[in-house]
């Protein structure tokens, strides 16, 4: 093991903190993980393990006793219950009291709102009333509805139709725990991946277009086609971001563009699937920038070290057995210039168990678009997409 100085702790072992840990080997940085279970798939390259969940507390007391400077993985954690320790001298990047705002998709709109960002128009649920539900006025059906708390990939989220549908979901869910948003009409959708290191340097990889199948990420297109307005005002939002909340860390943005043009859907206070890209196809990855913003090494530049980009998700098939799915796999690896990444998780139907990114060749934005469908439509032969 290396020295507690040169030793980080991250909380959660799923992928993200994967893909973390191999950006800490590339760097000779050691990583311990606070993980439930020994399977998960951080520990194939974690240095050791603290055994407990991301919500254990007490866990996370152990991991501090073994390193100085602790990450997440994702916002699902007790930040209250965490405070205790950090005014005992932990260090956690982000901090706390920047991440308070962003672990609560309530607390996300109100802040939005505070800084005049665009967003969704917005209601808590728990503001319509039960006896005699109706939309707020000035609304139509549908609407959509969100869990404040743990959505993912669809989860935590459902469409409101109608009257019944929405009398449903109020006698089903605790009210004060969900948002209602108008249904906003757009063209594309986009993500931003952006990181502040504690100088307030702030840094930005390309802006992205990413498509989306049942809530689900399918597949992404790095750079986004889209002029340089658009991509200045989604930096000048993620900046705004950045720097009220003195954020210290990395924060992916989802935008929806439109008639109502470039409005945030939601902030996720941590690394992000439509940054996986970067992994190959940028000079440092945002897992590079959350390890040296953690480790406190410095902080390197986010450009494109290739025209573009196409990274494709792998959501779990049913089980067709061991030799199929390695056929599967070399078949994908077979792709020029492609770049397989395997999370080694149980492969349940629909679970995101891998991503494949093939960096493109063709520098006109619209040539190299039809590279990616392409190799989209290539690697959807290999691997269909089960929500489709």
């Amino acid at each position: 093991m290396a020295s507690a100085a040169g030793t980080i702790g991250v909380v959660g072992g799923g992928q993200l903190a994967l893909m973390l840990c191999e950006a800490a080997k590339s760097r000779e940085v050691d990583v311990i993980v606070q993980s439930a279970s020994g399977q998960d798939p951080a520990m194939a390259v974690a240095q050791e393990q603290v055994s407990g969940a991301p919500t254990d507390v007490a866990a996370t007391a152990e991991l501090l006793k073994r390193c100085q400077h602790i990450t997440f993985e994702n916002e699902w954690i007790p930040v209250d219950a965490l405070r205790a320790l950090e005014r005992d001298g932990a260090v956690f990047s982000p901090s706390l009291v920047s991440l308070l705002p962003l672990v609560n998709k309530l607390s996300q709109r109100r802040m939005l709102d505070d800084l005049a960002i665009p967003s969704p128009a917005w209601i808590g649920l728990d503001e319509i009333n039960t006896d005699s539900p109706a939309l707020p006025a000035g609304w139509t059906f549908p609407v959509m509805a969100k869990a404040a708390h743990g959505g993912y990939d669809g989860k935590g989220t459902c469409v409101i139709r109608d009257l019944k549908s929405l009398g449903k979901l109020l006698s089903s869910v605790s009210v004060e725990d969900w948002l209602l948003e108008t249904w906003v009409t757009y063209e594309r959708e986009l993500a931003l991946v952006v990181s502040r290191d504690q100088q307030g340097r702030i840094r930005s990889l390309p802006l992205v277009e990413t498509h989306q199948k049942s809530q689900v990420c399918d597949w992404v297109l790095a750079p986004a086609p889209a002029e340089q307005l658009l991509e200045a005002t989604a930096y000048n939002i993620a900046a705004s971001l950045l720097t009220s909340l003195d954020y210290v860390g990395v924060m992916a943005l989802e935008f929806f563009y439109g008639p109502a043009g470039l409005m945030v859907n939601e902030i996720a206070p941590r690394t992000h699937n439509s940054g996986h890209f970067s992994i190959e196809a940028c000079n440092s990855s945002q897992f590079d920038q959350q390890l040296c913003i953690t480790a406190g090494l410095p902080v390197p530049t986010t450009d494109l070290v290739v025209p573009g980009a196409i990274m494709v998700n792998l959501l779990g098939l049913r089980s067709e057995g061991v030799e199929s799915l390695e056929k599967r796999l070399a078949a994908l690896e077979a792709i020029p210039s492609s770049h397989l990444h395997w999370y080694g998780k149980k492969e349940l139907p629909g679970r995101k168990v891998g991503h494949v990114t093939v960096l493109l060749d063709q520098a006109d934005a619209e040539a190299r678009g039809l590279e990616a469908e392409r190799l989209l439509k290539q690697i959807r032969e290999i691997w269909p997409n089960p929500l489709n």
